[in-house]
């Protein structure tokens, strides 16, 4: 009796597979395996940069999960009480400390595709209503 119940489980867990399968399209497929990454072969022409992001972009792309909520002490979005204790020490020591990494955050926030002048204009994104 056994037998027949765990042959009749895996009947059923080979449908829910096979009709999950089915309703992939073709395009669905391919995202799933694209590749997440390319290499560089040393002495091959670099793709061109993408070009400087905005503040407002960089914000929305890797600043804002910590510092809309103002998580594990991030300063919030144009709030004059959690940035102006760190602007004391100047806009150069905010701006190596984004760079760099300070107490929970990580370096670069969560971009690191991110360039310095990036960086910068996501931390004048967040102060510019001060």
């Amino acid at each position: 009796m056994k037998l027949k119940t765990w042959l009749g489980m895996g009947a059923v867990v080979l449908a829910v597979f096979a009709v999950n399968a089915q309703e992939m399209s073709d395009e669905a497929i391919k995202e799933r395996i694209k590749p997440v990454g390319s290499v560089h072969v040393a002495g091959a022409a670099a793709a061109a940069p993408a070009g400087a992001m905005s503040g407002e972009d960089v914000y929305n792309k890797a600043c804002v999960a910590c510092h809309a909520a103002g998580v594990l002490g991030a300063p919030k979005l144009n709030n004059a009480a959690d940035w102006e204790p760190r602007l004391e020490k100047g806009f150069d020591a905010v701006l190596a400390n984004a760079i760099n990494g300070f107490n929970a955050m990580p370096a670069r926030g969560t971009c690191a595709s991110c360039s310095d002048d990036d960086i910068k204009a996501a931390i004048e994104y967040m102060t510019a209503e001060l």
